[in-house]
Parts: structure tokens; C-alpha cells; sequence
């Protein structure tokens, strides 16, 4: 009986199966996972069925002769280098034939749109209809190879974002073929052939920059900014919140009792909905600040006001307008360098730290389910604003250790050396002068 086996030193799977009292290793160019081991057992238990029935045909599988010649039955003849995945795939009869890309994309849509968030179904048919479609839709999913996607790759980092001169980000192309991806391997894993989007890493995406404002900068924004927006900055900077959660913020999820803003739904693309992730829904402390901020907004809005902060209708913030109408000529009026309101969130996180606080309590307001962001994305700021630079252990030696060890003696010893002395050896404590 034949199996599916992988070599050690390329980790790649081949076949492995008898056929004329013959041993025959067939390479292929699938990495060792389940679901390409469940596709090759379905080829490898075809051509077993065949072989029992007497209509095996060995070069119409894998477009070659049988090379006898080079295999033993003791299996010690080395096997071919590799043979085209195309050759194993031909080996399974219902790879042969497979529906068009754009009528399998709309089914593969329907079928998983009832597990996404409003938003996500939006960019996910948006990448379908704009860019998957227009190249990949009269073809057949299983005709399309990692040379189509390669080639589709490359052309969408040429495309032009509407109203600029520059091309689509990494993180934008990256987000068009993460459905392409989906659906390709969706395909091949009903339709029995090998995916085109195997080994196909994204690209790199680049670090976006941290840039905190200072509290130097945090008092001119108070000092300068509208009067009827300065309780929303309070809030923003002192609490980490996301444009989309301040904007979406009810009066429901204010808990003026115990101090706590509960996080509880986002307002994105003119809609509420829920948060992205379990972890985002959190409970935010109010420093007095904060409570002072949201006291007077609640003494100051109509009763019948659903959101926190909303316009003269009622309706949340339109951040857009918001971004163009309020923030940008603030930081310009104060000669601050132009940045994302996200910025904000930044801020808090990083006065957090400078305070003190502990860096399990501010990854729990922020919405980070552990710490390991907290200190990806905020760590050059710690020993800056923190001072935590060893100088702490430092004092900590000075005040509980001296008079033991001859602390003091060697203290003493190397403040009255100058500068360029060379170093003497202490001589042990026990030796004779």
C-alpha cells in the first residue's frame, strides 16, 4: 500500500506506492500540512483504485515514461528531483474541470458574510468587485497559478489611489489578496487541486511611527482649542479611546457612580456596531479630570442627547469633518507637526507609563489583551519618560547597602581617582600588606 511522505531536508511531500513490483517516489512541491496531505492520500487512493483495476497509466498521469531502469525494488535508486505540481494535480480526475473565479468569489461571499462584522463585509466585496473580478473573473479557479497572483501582485502595486499621484500601500495590496487567498484555497480544498497561492507571503508592511504629543503640547491644545471641544480632548487624550468608540460613546455606557467609561460599541461608516474584537470591550477608569470633563458635558447637552459628544443635530462626530475642520488647523495655529488624531491614544499610553501606572493595568484601558503591544509599540518611550534607566537600582544600593561589602570604601576610592587614573586591583580581603 502506498503513502504520503515528506523529505527531511526540503520538507516538501512526494508519493510513495509499488506499481509493476516496482517502487515509485513521486516529488512534489507541496509543504507538509493536513490539508495538502488530505489532497495527495485522494490523488495517491485514485491511482491505487487504478492500479487494482489493471488501468493505471503511468505516463498519462505524470506526463512521463516510467523510468525502470532507475528504480528498484528495494527502493535504492534515487527518485527524480521533482516533477510539476501540475502533474499531481492532473492525477486527480475532479481537478479537471472547476467553475469561473467570479461566480465561486460570490458564492465563497455568501457563504461566510454572516460571520463578519458590517464593516468587514463592506471591504471584503469591495476588493471582490474592484480588483479580484476585473482580472480573475472569467477564469477557472483551477487554472489560476502563484505566476497569476505574482503577476496580479505586481500590477496593483502600479495602480494610482483616486485623487493622488501614489500607488496602492503594501498594507492595501496585502488586504486585497487576503480574500484572494481565502477563495483560492477554498476552491482547492473542494474541487481537488493544488491552491496558486501557495508560498505567497505578504508584503512587508512598514512600522508606523509612534508620535505622542507632550504634556507641554497636551496644555497648549486645552489653552487654545474651542471651548465646546474641550471636554472631547480630555477625554481623548486621557483615555486611549479610538475615534470610532469616542464618537459611538451614549451617555448608557457612562457610569458617573463608579467612574468607569464602559466601552461597549463603535461608530463606523455612519453606523454603530460592535467592537472588533472581544478584547476592545473594556472598562475605562475616569481620572478626575475625565469625570470633571464628562460632568460638565452632561450639564451641558440636552437630556434627550443619545451620544456624548455629537453635533447640532444630535448625531455623532463626523470624524472627516472633524480631521479637517478642527484638528488640523489647531496643530497647525500652534506650529505642531500635523498628525492622525490617533495620536491621542498614543498619548495616553504614554503618560501612563511616565506616571508610573502599571503596564498590565494601562494594556486593560487600552483594549490589549496582554502586554507584549504595550511594549512593542510604546517601549522607546519608557526610559525617557520613566527614567527607569537603572538609576533606581543605583539609589536603592546607596540606601540599603552601605556599610556592607566595603560599599562605602570603594565609593570613596573611585570618587577620589581622576578621570584618566588606570585601574588598580583590590587586593583580597584577606591578604597581607
Amino acid at each position: 500500500m502506498g503513502s504520503i511522505r515528506v523529505r527531511p531536508e526540503s520538507g516538501q511531500l512526494f508519493l510513495d506506492f509499488k506499481y509493476l513490483h516496482h517502487r515509485c517516489r513521486e516529488l512534489t512541491a507541496l509543504t507538509d500540512t493536513p490539508a495538502n496531505r488530505k489532497r495527495l492520500q485522494k490523488v495517491l487512493d485514485q491511482i491505487e483504485k487504478e492500479i487494482a483495476q489493471g488501468s493505471f497509466d503511468y505516463q498519462e498521469t505524470f506526463k512521463k515514461p516510467l523510468a525502470v531502469a532507475n528504480y528498484h525494488s528495494d527502493g535504492s535508486a534515487e527518485p527524480p528531483q521533482s516533477i510539476a505540481v501540475k502533474s499531481v494535480q492532473r492525477a486527480g480526475s475532479s481537478a479537471s474541470r472547476t467553475p469561473i473565479f467570479k461566480d465561486f468569489a460570490m458564492t465563497w461571499y455568501g457563504e461566510n458574510e454572516v460571520a463578519w462584522r458590517r464593516t468587514y463585509r463592506v471591504t471584503q466585496l469591495g476588493a471582490i468587485n474592484q480588483y479580484l473580478i476585473p482580472h480573475f473573473g472569467e477564469k477557472e479557479v483551477g487554472q489560476i497559478t502563484k505566476a497569476d497572483v505574482l503577476s496580479f501582485r505586481a500590477s496593483l502595486a502600479k495602480v494610482t489611489v483616486r485623487k493622488s499621484q501614489s500607488t496602492l500601500s503594501n498594507r492595501r495590496i496585502n488586504a486585497v489578496l487576503k480574500p484572494l487567498r481565502q477563495i483560492l484555497n477554498e476552491a482547492a480544498d473542494r474541487f481537488e487541486f493544488t491552491s496558486g497561492f501557495i508560498n505567497v507571503k505578504p508584503l512587508r508592511l512598514k512600522r508606523s511611527d509612534v508620535e505622542p504629543f507632550s504634556i507641554e503640547d497636551v496644555q497648549k491644545i486645552f489653552s487654545t482649542c474651542r471651548a465646546d471641544y474641550r471636554n472631547y480632548f480630555t477625554v481623548r487624550f486621557f483615555t486611549g479611546l479610538r475615534s470610532g468608540e469616542i464618537h459611538g460613546l451614549q451617555w448608557k455606557y457612562v457610569d458617573f457612580e463608579r467612574r468607569l467609561i464602559l466601552v461597549r460599541e463603535s461608530f463606523v461608516m455612519g453606523e454603530d456596531e460592535d467592537l472588533k474584537t472581544d478584547g476592545s470591550q473594556r472598562d475605562v477608569q475616569m481620572s478626575q479630570m475625565v469625570f470633571d470633563a464628562l460632568t460638565s458635558q452632561r450639564q451641558a447637552c440636552d437630556e434627550s442627547v443619545k451620544y456624548v459628544f455629537c453635533n447640532r443635530e444630535g448625531h455623532p462626530l463626523n470624524n472627516k469633518n472633524f480631521i479637517t475642520r478642527v484638528w488640523r488647523p489647531l496643530l497647525r495655529h500652534l506650529n505642531l507637526t500635523v498628525r492622525r488624531p490617533y495620536q491621542m491614544r498614543h498619548t495616553a499610553a504614554t503618560l501612563w507609563l511616565a506616571s508610573g501606572e502599571a503596564p498590565e493595568w494601562i494594556a486593560r484601558q487600552l483594549g490589549h489583551s496582554t502586554t507584549e503591544m504595550l511594549f512593542r509599540v510604546y517601549s522607546r518611550f519608557v526610559p525617557n519618560l520613566t527614567r527607569r534607566d537603572g538609576s533606581a537600582f543605583e539609589r536603592l544600593l546607596a540606601s540599603r547597602m552601605a556599610g556592607h561589602s566595603g560599599l562605602e570604601v570603594v565609593e570613596v576610592q573611585a570618587a577620589s581617582l581622576p578621570l584618566n587614573a588606570p585601574c588598580q586591583r583590590l587586593a583580597p580581603p584577606n591578604a597581607r600588606e
